[in-house]
């Protein structure tokens, strides 16, 4: 199964260079974007059946998942 990811520069395009920018010169949107990416790729390896888990696990990781694009947001858009 070929399962959709969910990067920040497809999921908020209009942000793709400020996202690059903040990357460089922001540790803690550094980090939240390492840990956004981490977090995505779990998910899609259990979504993929490449990784087992529980059904609550996996709805835990989307929620982080989705709880840490809401903080990138969050900076994103203060950085306008």
């Amino acid at each position: 199964m070929n399962i959709e990811r969910h990067s920040l520069a497809k999921e908020l395009p209009e942000f793709k260079d400020k996202i690059h920018e903040l990357k460089l010169s922001d540790g803690h949107f550094s980090k939240l974007f390492k840990d956004y990416h981490e977090v995505d790729n779990e998910v899609i390896r259990i979504e993929d059946g490449v990784e087992h888990s529980s059904d609550e696990y996996l709805e835990s990781l989307k929620k982080k998942r989705l709880w840490l694009k809401d903080q990138l947001y969050s900076i994103l858009k203060g950085a306008d």
